[in-house]
Order: C-alpha cells, then structure tokens, then sequence
C-alpha cells in the first residue's frame, strides 16, 4: 500500500514543505529512503524500526520505500522520523484515516517510541499556517514555540502511540493555545541594566548617542575598567523590540538550535560575545549545510567582540559586507541561503599590548612600535564602519562607593525611543531608519551646520588631523546629538560633543 504524510525541513530561515510517500510491497524485507537524505536521515530507519516494535505495534517484513519529495533538495535532520513511522504504520493499514495528509507531522523518535523536540518548530508553524493545513502534529516540547504563530491548530505529542491513537480518532486531543502578546510582554523583561553601573558617566552617555543613531562603537580602556559589564547592558537601552522581532530572533534562534522552546518567544535583543578564537563560519554561518552564525544570531540586537585586536583579521574583515546591507549569503555549490544579520556592532580593546598606556597608575611597558603593531591589527575599512570611539577609564574608589543610584535604563531607553521616531520620520523616504546609515548624499541634505559649527569643525580637522571619513562621521553623530535634545539644528556643542567621540582618530595623530 502507499500512504503520502506531509511534513517539513528547514532551508534557510524558513521550512520547505517535504511530502514522505511510502510505499509498502511484497518482496525482500529492505528498508530504502530515497530522496537525496543524509546519514542522520538515513540512521532514522533503526530508530523508526525500534520504535515501531517497541511501542506494540508490527514492522511489515516486506519492501519498504520511502521518498522524501522534492527530490532535488538534501534533507537532513531528524525531523522526519514520526512522519516515516506514522506512513508506514498507514500502509499497514494500522492507521485507518484517510485525510492524514492534512496534517504537518515532524518530530525526532527515541527507541522507545518516545518523541524528541526538533529545531526550527516556529518556522515549520508558519509554513504550516500559510499552506492552511488542518493541523501541526509535533513533539510536546516544541508546543509553546509553535503555538505562538495564529491560524493554525497545534497537536503535542509526546509518543509514537498518542499519535497514532489521535490520527486514528481514538484519542483527541486538544489543540495548543498560548496568547502571543501576553507572552511577548512576559519575556520583554532585562534582568540587568544601568543602573548597576557606578561612574563612567560620559562612557554612559556615548552608549546613548551610539544607540540613539544606531552607530557602532568602540571602547579603549585598561583591563577592569567595566568595558563588557558597559557592553552586556547594551540591548537594555535599545528600542524596545516589536512583535515581529521577536518572531524573527525566535526562527534564527530556533534554527540554530540555540532557543528553550518552553520559553516560546524571544522577547529581549540579542546579546551575543564570541570568543576571539572563532572562525570564519563560525562568525558569519555555514558548514556542510549552513547554519547561521554569530552575526545572525545577533539580530536585532547586539555583537561584542571583546580584545578586538585578537581576532584574525581575516574573520573581522567579512564582517564588511554583512554591516552595509544587513544580510549574510552563504553560497554552496548546489544552493545559497540568506540570513538577516542586521545588529549594532560593540567593540572594546585595550589600548596597548599590556593594556595600561591610558591608565593613571599602572605604568605602561609597551614600546611604540608594539602599540602600533597593536593598533595596525584592526583593518581600517572595519574602522570606517565604526562612528564612535570612547575612551573607558579606571573606576574611582569614590564612584564604586557612592550611595547615589544610577540612571536606570528605563529612563535612557525613553530618550532613545524618543530620537530613533524622530530619524524614522525624517529620513522615512531614504528607506533608511537610523542616522548611522546615512550616505554621502544624506549626510548633505540632514546635516547642515552653523557658521560657528563649520569653524569649530574645520579647527579640529585641522589641527587634529582628522580624516575625511571622519568628518562625515562626527556630522552624522552630531545629528543624533541633536535628535537627543529633540533639536532640529545642529549646534556647536553638538559638533564639539561627536568630536570627543573620536578617540582613536586622536591617538593615531598624537602617535
């Protein structure tokens, strides 16, 4: 007999429907999945022989053939061995309904029939709900996950025979149902913010200006001086993340393999801080079939690379083109996929080799030319893509022990909701929607400046010896300046301020 059970992959960022045909006829006892599958696909035939014996039912001594549609696309993963199990127990006659391929069946199984969750539920749902499926059958585990998305029926299961049972009309069961926005607002909580931060006032107010315009920032200081503790509260002070967000951080992640399904929705930014060791693929995605990296998985939110100049070159160069357009694509010879990789990149380095040149009282060992072998680690087109470099110095005695509370970031969170509205509104026909991503042309037309601000530009161009793509940089910064205080014009305090946020630019020249 031949039975036909509907059932997903994951290509990319979304589910690919795959239709499992199993045919079962007289002849040799063979078990044979066709349909370009690979070894963890081909390894589900024990698992699905096991698992059918051990949960009470007969695994039909005769030809088995199963074709994993379309042919012309390697499945991999252990998404198809319910669908598998569930098609030959319909050929066998033990499953009697026959609209069983109104349904979307995955799910891992064990040996004993028991079923594993799988990765990438919240897209499979989408997919599901898009094809206007009667249902999504799928492990107990992936049940929040998937539920979040409306217009489809959810069906856990938790083993083989509960799925069986309800296919069978033996045994209902009730669909899953959780309230998106109720849990959106549930998990849209920090557990940290800035107001654990003691001191380090105006290294607080540059990571307000770098949220606010959407700017890349960078922090110079000595070891201990609170840089990655500044760094890891970074997504606190972030607009507050919208609904479509979360359903789009929670598919990278649960792609990935990186989300607790019981959770079901990513509601907070993303914070992620890779080692300097890791790779090229590890960074940008891939492998033998692609998986996202570190920069999508910072999505909407958040990358720190933390000792910046101990990254290999090489990996912090492919960040290049990731940074301009928002996307990553990953090509192979028979496919290419698509990742979204649109974050706010945060960096922090010492500012020597042994980390204490800046440092009012450890005295730095370092020679010139081993500051700037240092310095020269870092590619300047990488360099050109970062508009904010702040200095981060030692916190006092005195700051640690105040008894004053910080600005909390609820507070600063506010004031960057409030100047990220002004720039969407300004800049809503350039289709750009932050000031950190204005080009030359922009740049002319929103950032004209005084006569006063135009003398104290040229004075610091001059005598500091800034570059032209630091010109453009501190205009583009000192809008966002600007856009804080809720002004229209750029004043010279405005100017004077994004001049400050140009540390390295000084350093270079004063070196």
């Amino acid at each position: 007999m031949l039975a036909k059970i509907l059932s997903s992959s994951i290509y990319g960022l979304e589910a690919l429907l795959v239709k499992v045909e199993v045919d079962v006829t007289a002849g040799l006892p063979t078990f044979l999945i066709v349909g370009l599958p690979d070894p963890s696909v081909k390894e589900s035939r024990e698992r699905i022989k096991s698992a059918i014996k051990n949960c009470g039912y007969h695994f039909p001594v005769k030809q088995v053939t199963i074709n994993l549609a379309p042919a012309d696309i390697k499945k991999e993963g252990p998404y198809f061995d319910l669908p598998m199990a569930i098609g030959i127990l319909s050929a066998t006659g033990v499953i009697s309904r026959k609209e069983i391929d109104d349904f979307l069946i995955i799910g891992e199984l064990s040996l004993d029939g028991s079923i594993r969750p799988v990765k990438g539920a919240l897209s499979m749902s989408v997919k599901a709900r898009d094809a206007k499926l009667k249902g999504f059958i799928l492990p107990q585990s992936n049940s929040r996950e998937a539920a979040v998305v409306q217009g489809v029926d959810i069906y856990p299961v938790s083993n083989l025979p509960e799925a069986v049972e309800f296919l069978n009309g033996r045994q209902p069961i009730t669909p899953f149902k959780v309230d998106p926005m109720n849990l959106f607002l549930e998990r849209s909580h920090y557990d940290i913010g800035f107001q654990d931060v003691k001191g380090q006032a105006h290294v607080k107010r540059a990571l307000e200006v770098a949220v606010a315009g959407g700017h890349n920032i960078i922090m110079i200081g000595p070891p201990g001086s609170g840089k990655t503790m500044l760094a890891k509260r970074l997504p606190t002070i972030l607009p507050p993340m919208t609904f479509e967000e979360a359903i789009e951080t929670t598919k990278i992640n649960s792609i990935a393999g990186m989300f607790n399904s019981k959770k079901g929705l990513t509601a907070v930014r993303p914070f992620r801080a890779p080692h300097h060791t890791i790779s090229n693929a590890g960074l940008v995605g891939g492998g033998t079939y692609p998986m996202p990296g570190e920069i999508s998985l910072a999505h909407n939110g958040v990358l720190f690379l933390d000792e910046l100049p101990e990254f290999q070159r090489n990996v912090l160069d492919v960040l290049r083109q990731p940074m301009e357009d928002g996307l990553v694509t990953i090509s192979r010879a028979s496919h290419s996929l698509t990742y979204p990789a649109r974050f706010m990149l945060a960096a922090a380095m010492n500012p020597c080799p042994c980390g204490y040149l800046t440092d009012q009282f450890k005295e730095c060992t370092c020679t010139p030319l081993q500051i700037q072998r240092y310095l020269s680690k870092i590619s300047g087109p990488l360099m050109d893509r970062i508009d904010i470099h702040i200095e981060v110095p030692s916190v006092k005695y005195r700051e640690l022990a105040s008894p004053h509370p910080s600005e909390n970031s609820e507070v600063i969170r506010e004031r960057v909701a409030k100047a990220r509205e002004i720039q969407l509104e300004r800049l809503k026909s350039e289709k750009i929607y932050c000031n950190a991503q204005m080009g030359s042309q922009q740049i002319r037309k929103f950032c004209s400046i005084s006569e006063d601000s135009e003398n104290l530009l040229e004075t610091a161009i001059d005598r500091l010896g800034f570059s032209a793509r630091a010109h453009d940089r501190i205009l583009k910064v000192a809008r966002t300046i600007a856009d804080l205080e809720g002004t229209s014009y750029i004043e010279a305090n405005h100017i004077s301020e994004a001049i400050q946020y140009r540390s390295l630019d000084r350093y270079s020249c004063d070196k």
